[in-house]
Parts: C-alpha cells; sequence; structure tokens
C-alpha cells in the first residue's frame, strides 16, 4: 500500500478497552482511522491522536441513538474506508438480570447499543466501503445459542445474538457481495467490561482480533469467528 492511498477504518467505540486498544492497533500497523466517542474525548485517545501524525480522527456519536448515526454518516460522506467495525456496547447492570429481574428501560437500553445501533450503523455506512473491503461487529462467545450451557448473562447474551442473527440476515440479503461481514468474539478480556478476573489481557486478544479481521478480507457472508480464528456455533 502506497502512502497515497492509506487504508482507513472507522471504529465506533473508541473510548476505552477494546475499542481504545482497537484503534491503537490500527494506528500501530499504519491505517488511519476515525474513531468515534459518545462524550468528551478521553486522554489516552487526545494522546493517540496527538502521536498520530494526523493518522487519527476523533467524532461523537452514540450509536443508540439513530440521529446521532445519520449525522456522523454526513460528516464522514465521501470518506472510503476498507473496514468498518461497531465496538461500542454495553453489559446489562447484574449477571444474573432476566426478563423477571430487568427493568424496562435497561432491556431496551442494552437492546438499543448492542443490536439496533450496530446494525443502523452497517446499513448506513456500506455505501463508503469498496468491495475490497469488510463490515464487522464486536460480538461475544456469549452470543452462540449452542453454546449457551449455563445460561448467565441472559439478557446481555440475548442482544449478542440478537446482533449475530440481524448480521446474518444483512450478509445473506446482499447474495454476490464480495465483501467479508464479520461477528467476532474477543474472548474474555481484563477490561471495565469484562473485569478483573477474566482470561485475556487486552494485548493477548486484539492484535489477533485485528488478524482475524485481515485474514477474512474479500471472504464473502458472514462469518462469526473468535479472536483465534476458529468458527463458532451461531
Amino acid at each position: 500500500m502506497t502512502a497515497s492511498h492509506p487504508r482507513t477504518a472507522l471504529i465506533l467505540g473508541a473510548s476505552r478497552g477494546l475499542g481504545l486498544a482497537l484503534v491503537e492497533e490500527y494506528l500501530h500497523r499504519d491505517w488511519h482511522v476515525v474513531a468515534t466517542v459518545r462524550g468528551e474525548t478521553p486522554a489516552a485517545l487526545s494522546r493517540l491522536a496527538a502521536a498520530s501524525e494526523g493518522r487519527l480522527r476523533v467524532e461523537r456519536a452514540d450509536i443508540a441513538r439513530g440521529s446521532d448515526i445519520d449525522a456522523l454518516r454526513r460528516t464522514l460522506d465521501g470518506i472510503a474506508f476498507d473496514l468498518v467495525f461497531v465496538n461500542a456496547g454495553v453489559m446489562t447492570q447484574t449477571r444474573d438480570a432476566n426478563g423477571a429481574t430487568i427493568s424496562d428501560e435497561e432491556f431496551a437500553h442494552v437492546m438499543a447499543t448492542n443490536v439496533l445501533g450496530p446494525m443502523r450503523v452497517l446499513e448506513a455506512f456500506e455505501s463508503l466501503v469498496p468491495r475490497s473491503g469488510t463490515l464487522s461487529v464486536m460480538s461475544s462467545g456469549l452470543g452462540s445459542i449452542e453454546n449457551n450451557v449455563d445460561g448467565a448473562w441472559t439478557v446481555y447474551r440475548a442482544s449478542k445474538s440478537a446482533l449475530n442473527q440481524m448480521l446474518r440476515s444483512f450478509a445473506n440479503v446482499r447474495k454476490g457481495d464480495p465483501r467479508a461481514v464479520l461477528a467476532i468474539a474477543p474472548g474474555w478480556v481484563r477490561t471495565d467490561m469484562g473485569g478483573a478476573d477474566a482470561a485475556l489481557s487486552v494485548e493477548e486478544s486484539i492484535p489477533r482480533v485485528v488478524d482475524v479481521i485481515e485474514a477474512h478480507r474479500g471472504k464473502a457472508g458472514a462469518h462469526y469467528v473468535n479472536y483465534q480464528g476458529q468458527i463458532l456455533p451461531w
């Protein structure tokens, strides 16, 4: 890739944790990055932008708000993105939240952020992704219905399963589209969301996630894979 044709990624949900690490990894690999945050730009992202020699641009958007997605699309019109990656997501307030215990408001917020928002982003931005590009969401191993053997994280699991289902429909109605459409499970990672007991460090997960994205470039259709490149059962 020549300097005049840099590869460019749009990463939504980059204020901390896995999203911030994704931005750092793509910058390390000489990509240009547009990263989004919901509120003020955190110090760590500001430092990356200052050191990026113009390769990192930060925009604001809450993907749970359709108006924010529409505004972001207008702002970025005309940019070609080799990758659109939706990392933004939320957990439920309690591990054992279920239909009997979760409030209407929290359930609606989790589904809007984890399911509707990511799919709205892909629908809005697919026209900016060339035929050699990739559309991806951060899923979870918990999204696999087949692998659900303990029932924990009921509502969060449901949101990721729903995301996977909508992503697969997104790909299936675009028969002949050569772009890869990916649902990626990063593993259980030590972040604010994953907690201190998680099995993986960010450094053990995110570079492999990026490797998996690269390995699937040009592989048409929907793929549900983990950070090791293993195919997961839907």
